[in-house]
């Protein structure tokens, strides 16, 4: 079913009244939603599949691994805990409190607002999703208007299991966006960018709802003279490349040990032959995902440009075909400062290779920038990595890995300040959606 800005009005009334009635439902029936859910997504893999690749040309096998799995996995694990989530929890009484017994009660928030982006654009619409639900809301997914595939799949799933009084789908871009930002949400989900972000917040402030706010920024990659050069350079290549680089947690840059920049660099080039060349060119290689579209192709040729204008080397890479949105994964070398490489969020297939001589260096350099979403120390020092630890700051850590500390549905995903407020997955995602109600009872007489 399709909305237009007029209707989003009566449609947000509509799931205001069955979120009173939603309220009082027994979790058995959160329970089956989630169910349904996870069944429909089992029996549509391949259609997921080709709808992420005709958006962006991501290989199959990517696409379940960072589309599906993380979902289903999502989806499984609420369904295992929900009962223990849900229950409500006694709380000890302080000494003045003696005599009173207390719990907090966790209430759905109401309705919500999911604003997801188009670089996942399956598992950032509906892992959200699983959360809202689970915490038994009513929801309006918008889902992005750059990856018209997917929405309208996303937008398929949802008209097959759920009335539009529990979730609806808004399909539009930012006139939509603006006009269902307008209405009083209770909680409002956003992934985007730092900027948008903003935006959200503003709106959300009007009325004074909650938000969770999924942002970005540089994340950076330390790898010191300890480190195991060929591992980190794997794992680093896996991370960084993965979905041409447009992920919100790729290392966007990385300091390297001066000593060890050399041996990084030629481990980088070797590991990017292993992973994509098929030995006709990576653009050949069905692993290897493209730019969602002309406009952030050329914003990352822009950035190209300038780092190589500023006395920037090709290490590997640099390869465009534009009409195949196509950026070889690309390492660059002797970059200024004050390059739009190290100054502006990338998300893409840039890597800047930074080298440093004092782990203090290091550290200046990732607090020079506001607060990352995620931090990788590659490193074999306990020493090391409690120092880089104790003088940081970033919504997430990994340590000789990067992007996997997303998978962990026992961690709290999300940034902090500029990178994002709030956290999300699993239990975190499931408060995000809800309302901890404190209950005291006293005694009578």
């Amino acid at each position: 079913m399709s909305y237009r800005i007029e209707d989003y009005p009566a449609l947000f009334q509509l799931q205001q009244e069955k979120a009173l009635t939603l309220r009082q439902a027994p979790l058995r029936y959160r329970k089956k939603n989630l169910k349904r859910l996870l069944s429909w997504i089992y029996d549509h893999r391949e259609d997921i599949a080709a709808a992420v690749r005709q958006d962006l040309g991501k290989p199959a096998v990517e696409a379940d691994l960072s589309e599906v799995q993380p979902v289903t996995g999502e989806i499984k694990h609420t369904l295992a805990n929900l009962h223990r989530w849900a229950r409500p929890q006694k709380v000890a009484p302080t000494l003045l409190m003696v005599g009173t017994s207390a719990r907090v009660y966790y209430e759905p928030k109401g309705v919500c607002l999911i604003i997801a982006p188009w670089n996942f654009p399956f598992n950032l619409t509906v892992a959200p999703l699983v959360s809202a639900l689970a915490a038994g809301n009513t929801t309006i997914l918008k889902p992005s208007e750059r990856s018209p595939h997917t929405s309208a799949l996303i937008e398929k799933m949802v008209g097959e299991l759920f009335e539009p009084a529990e979730v609806a789908v808004v399909q539009g871009a930012v006139p939509e966006t603006q006009a269902l930002l307008d209405l009083p949400f209770d909680h409002i989900f956003f992934t985007g960018s730092p900027q948008v972000g903003k935006i959200v917040m503003a709106a959300a402030a009007r009325h004074l709802s909650s938000v969770t706010l999924e942002l970005g920024g540089k994340s950076p990659a330390i790898v010191d003279e300890t480190a195991h050069i060929k591992d980190a350079a794997k794992k680093l290549t896996w991370g960084k490349f993965l979905n041409c680089g447009q992920t919100c947690i790729a290392p966007d840059y990385v300091l390297v040990h001066a000593s060890k920049a050399q041996e990084l660099q030629q481990a980088l080039q070797q590991q990017v032959k292993e992973y994509y060349n098929t030995g006709e060119g990576i653009e050949r290689s069905a692993s290897y995902a493209r730019i969602i579209d002309a406009k952030h192709l050329a914003r990352l040729q822009e950035m190209l440009a300038d780092a190589l204008q500023g006395g920037a080397e090709v290490a590997l890479g640099g390869q465009v075909i534009e009409d195949d949105k196509f950026l070889a994964p690309t390492v660059l070398t002797g970059v200024k400062p004050d390059a739009q490489v190290l100054e502006e969020e990338i998300f893409g297939p840039l890597l800047p290779i930074v080298p440093y001589t004092d782990l203090d260096e290091a550290i200046g350099i990732i607090n020079s920038k506001p607060k990352p979403l995620a931090l990788y120390i590659f490193t074999r020092s306990k020493q090391n990595t409690r120092q880089i630890l104790r003088q940081t700051s970033s919504g997430s850590v990994a340590i000789n890995d990067n992007v996997l500390q997303y998978s962990h549905l026992n961690l709290p995903f999300g940034g902090i300040n500029n990178s994002g407020l709030g956290k999300a997955h699993g239990h975190h995602g499931f408060l995000a959606f809800t309302n901890e109600k404190a209950v005291l009872k006293q005694r009578i007489g």
